[in-house]
């Protein structure tokens, strides 16, 4: 049997930010780069399994789809 919070959900970002950030980011409903757009990057910390790293790496990301976090 599989534990729901261990699969990792679909989702559009890069996989360069590891499984662990994927996955959590994808439980707290961000599976699209529009999805970021949402939330500051205080707030994208605050979940655990996402960093510095994977916020330095989804702000490159996005500023290449010319868009970036919000700002607090």
């Amino acid at each position: 049997m599989t534990d729901d919070r261990t699969a990792v959900p679909p989702s559009d970002l890069t996989p360069r930010i590891g499984k662990v950030a994927t996955r959590e980011l994808a439980h707290h409903g961000y599976t699209r780069y529009e999805d970021l757009t949402r939330a500051t990057t205080k707030e994208l910390l605050a979940i655990h399994g996402v960093g510095p790293k994977a916020i330095r790496i989804l702000g490159e990301e996005l500023a290449e789809r010319g868009s970036g976090f919000r700002e607090a």
